[in-house]
């Protein structure tokens, strides 16, 4: 099947890139399956495996659709329906402007906000795109691995938290003095920061730590840095919001995130760990968010576009706030009969303190 990818984006992600990545291992898994894939991305992107378009954001995405595309998979840039089946992941906590067709979200929380029940989990090529960690290594620190600037990931917190702790914190994704999105200067030598660093750069510094410090003030849609923190061994503690609150947290199997409404100094004992725990961690992510694995989700769902399961309806505020009106029936993302409901996290998330 002819398979075009539309991403927007520069590719592949050298550095920082959430969707980015995604969106090319998943490229990657549908070729290795058989598809003739292309990628409608930003001017500038290569790859070796794929055809590349370039995007043109002034132009309407379906006049820039090669002509023998068969099923347009949208990941931005999107605008309303157009003629070719076509699929609509959102990977943020808004609805696509101009979505008509239900879409597919990237986690259960995710799809409850928006009153649906379908998702797939985000998957990412584990041999390909990241190379495998040294779990020998001591672990000293912990790490924050976002978007600094974006108030809502909540380095204040985190920096508070290894304060209390006595402990250094890596900032990867952010600078000492930051002036987008409201100014912050952090004086303190005991955080580090090393702006937007790429794979060999977060793996050395991710492999030492003890773990990730993920104090989010938002309901968390994925959170690429939980799967990735978790390949280099690192445990991850997180605020209870999104995806974030759906970890294993039992004495027995703790393998994902901890959610912990405030996160306190003694939670975190569990990061003096011995030697298993990096190991444990590592093989739980290659086992669970591998794109091998979740690939099946989305051919799931690219046989319901094509078959025209997906009906007309758009997703709303109100349904990711959760006031969809509870006792309706709709069709989920894969066609299947769903009911509106909200979840117990629906609406924004409370301002929160690490």
């Amino acid at each position: 099947m002819n398979i075009t990818l539309v991403c927007g984006s520069l590719l592949p992600a050298l550095r920082y890139g959430g969707t980015e990545r995604v969106v090319w291992a998943l490229g990657k898994e549908l070729h290795r399956m058989g598809h003739r894939i292309t990628f409608l991305a930003a001017p500038g992107s290569r790859c070796d495996f794929a055809r590349i378009v370039p995007l043109d954001p002034a132009q309407p995405v379906e006049r820039q659709l090669p002509a023998d595309t068969e099923l347009v998979h949208f990941h931005t840039h999107y605008a309303g329906p157009i003629a070719k089946p076509h699929l609509v992941t959102v990977h943020g906590n808004l609805p696509p402007a101009g979505a008509t067709a239900d879409c597919v979200f990237v986690s259960r929380n995710h799809a409850q906000r928006f009153g649906c029940e379908a998702y797939v989990w985000n998957g990412l090529d584990w041999e390909g795109d990241y190379a495998a960690p040294d779990l020998s290594l001591a672990r000293r620190g912990y790490h924050f691995l976002g978007k600094a600037a974006w108030r809502v990931k909540n380095l204040r917190g985190a920096i508070r938290l290894s304060g209390r702790l006595g402990e250094r914190l890596d900032v990867l994704g952010g600078y000492r003095l930051n002036l987008k999105m409201g100014l912050r200067l952090t004086l303190t030598p005991r955080v580090r920061f090393h702006g937007m660093v790429d794979n060999a750069a977060k793996k050395r510094l991710i492999e030492r730590s003890k773990g990730l410090l993920f104090p989010v003030r938002w309901h968390e849609p994925f959170g690429l840095a939980v799967p990735e923190s978790l390949w280099y061994g690192a445990p991850v503690f997180a605020t209870p919001y999104g995806r974030c609150g759906t970890g294993r947290t039992d004495g027995r199997r703790r393998l994902f995130t901890r959610p912990l409404p405030r996160i306190r100094p003694r939670d975190l004992r569990f990061a003096d760990h011995g030697p298993l725990l990096p190991r444990i961690l590592r093989a739980g992510a290659a086992r669970r968010m591998a794109q091998r694995r979740t690939a099946p989700g989305r051919r799931r769902d690219r046989d319901a576009a094509l078959e025209g399961l997906i009906p007309d309806r758009r997703p709303t505020p109100d349904r990711a706030a959760g006031r969809s009106g509870g006792g309706r029936r709709s069709r989920g993302p894969c066609g299947h009969a769903a009911k509106d409901r909200g979840t117990p996290q629906a609406g924004p998330a409370p301002p929160v303190r690490a």
